[in-house]
């Protein structure tokens, strides 16, 4: 997933995405220390995946904010 395809969605739906890929992720460390995935570098990808996104939810939050001091 790319910054391209995460900055133009809402925040609504940022914060959406984000709590399936936080469950997602507590799957995949679960099924790691079990010993049950098959790609341990997926962890890895869905790591850096929920940072692009609390990235853009970020970035939407300081816009927000200066959008707000401004008016």
């Amino acid at each position: 997933m790319k910054f391209s395809e995460v900055k133009d969605l809402s925040s609504v739906e940022l914060v959406k995405r984000i709590n399936e890929k936080k469950n997602e992720m507590f799957q995949l460390k679960m099924k790691h220390s079990l010993g049950q995935l098959a790609n341990p570098m997926s962890v890895r990808t869905g790591r850096k995946e929920l940072a692009v996104m609390m990235t853009a939810l970020g970035q939407k939050k300081a816009e927000a904010v200066v959008a707000s001091k401004e008016s």
